[in-house]
């Protein structure tokens, strides 16, 4: 099999691997990719978002299968023009990636297919925003209407910051808060069905203790030991299974990830937040544990097999992955800086790409904010967050940073 994936993040680079590793992939490739990625896949210059040159390369290179990895894309419709081009493509419409795309239509599907969720209010105005405030209550969640890499949402006790990022915004969500610990679960869907892969959890604050702003995310870990059995049956069928339903009966049927993220509330788990892509950094920790081909598993999710594929299998043991983060990230990182010490340290540990480059002399350089994806796996995860972070010990990046606590508590 010929694949294309598209984007150029530690995501993608996950993928690759992933795809890499699937013996009934010939060819493998990547656009734009990164420097991380070029050791996996033949990459191609190409705006992601632009769908004519996405299908001309896909065309050219005569993929059988276009993975597309961020949400831009999607919401630019580029899943769309590469299937109009015959080409067999894993990943929403454009319709279908409102779900991220808009929180306003992530939330009327919800409450349309029952889907337990915060209550929330769409506000265009100060004063709507004041009154939205007023009636959920502190801490206050404040969410960019639109898409916003991961960090457009505020939770704050501070109504003044509250009201600051909502006027930045414009179009906003405010909703209730949902107290309690937080899952990430991937559901693969074909358009009428969809199973589930491994839960995990990711740590969304830039510092330890879960201070600091909100990122796209700091880490993650699979699988979760301490969540409620039966937990990934019941948000099948109670979130995702009712979701797709809907947005099938609004004539956007959904083909791709539909990722949940979750807070396990006292009163079950609740929707926070659908993504219409797989979620960056659980990715790398959740293929890290699937033994299940990957290439086989999006495809018949492209071409609407899914129901006759066996469910997918994960391998024992546990994975961990610590993102390394550019100086002054997220608030303004700083690009350029060399990267040195990738090289894996034991056999339990590697390093994905994420924000990366190669300058003149074909050397690593940082090239966003967040810049690594450092993965250790093990029997548990206290093994393999030991593995993660003697690899990070190992990386030198001028002014990074990264968080110590990942999956500690677990």
């Amino acid at each position: 099999m010929r694949v294309l994936v598209i984007g150029s993040g530690g995501r993608e680079h996950a993928l690759c691997r992933a795809l890499a590793l699937d013996p009934a992939v010939s060819d493998l490739h990547c656009a734009p990719g990164n420097a991380g990625i070029a050791a996996v896949a033949t990459l191609h210059p190409v705006v992601p978002t632009d769908p004519g040159q996405v299908v001309a390369l896909a065309t050219r290179l005569g993929a059988e299968l276009v993975v597309i990895g961020p949400e831009a894309p999607l919401v630019a419709g580029v899943a769309d023009a590469v299937r109009a081009a015959g080409l067999p493509c894993f990943g929403p419409s454009k319709e279908a990636a409102l779900i991220e795309g808009s929180k306003a239509f992530a939330k009327d599907v919800m409450v349309a297919a029952g889907v337990p969720t915060a209550g929330a209010r769409v506000c265009v105005t100060p004063e709507e925003t004041e009154a939205a405030l007023e009636a959920f209550g502190a801490p206050y969640v404040v969410k960019d209407d639109g898409l916003a890499a991961g960090k457009g949402v505020v939770v704050t006790s501070d109504r003044a910051e509250a009201l600051a990022h909502a006027a930045a915004c414009g179009r906003v969500v405010v909703e209730e808060y949902l107290d309690g610990p937080e899952v990430s679960l991937f559901a693969l869907c074909d358009g009428a069905t969809a199973v589930a892969l491994q839960p995990a959890q990711d740590f969304k604050r830039a510092y330890d203790g879960d201070q600091g702003p909100n990122t796209g995310g700091m880490g993650a870990y699979t699988p979760l030991p301490w969540a409620p059995e039966g937990l990934t049956e019941r948000v099948m069928n109670e979130v995702v299974l009712p979701s797709i339903g809907e947005l099938a009966r609004r004539g956007a049927p959904y083909t791709g990830v539909l990722y949940a993220g979750l807070a396990l509330t006292a009163s079950g788990p609740k929707v926070i937040e659908f993504n219409a892509r797989f979620g960056d950094p659980e990715t790398q920790v959740v293929l890290d544990r699937l033994e299940t081909p990957l290439a086989g598993l999006l495809l018949a999710c492209a071409t609407g097999a899914l129901d006759r594929q066996p469910a997918p299998r994960f391998r024992d043991g546990a994975a961990v992955t610590v993102v390394v983060a550019a100086e002054g990230y997220p608030a303004d990182p700083v690009k350029g800086d060399r990267v040195e010490g990738l090289d894996p340290v034991a056999k339990d540990a590697y390093v994905l790409h994420a924000g990366t480059a190669l300058d003149a002399e074909g050397r690593v350089v940082s090239a966003g904010g967040r810049v690594l994806n450092v993965v250790g796996t093990g029997s548990d995860i206290a093994a393999a967050r030991a593995a993660a972070y003697a690899q990070v010990e190992q990386v030198r990046l001028r002014g990074s940073h990264h968080r110590s606590d990942i999956a500690a508590r677990a």
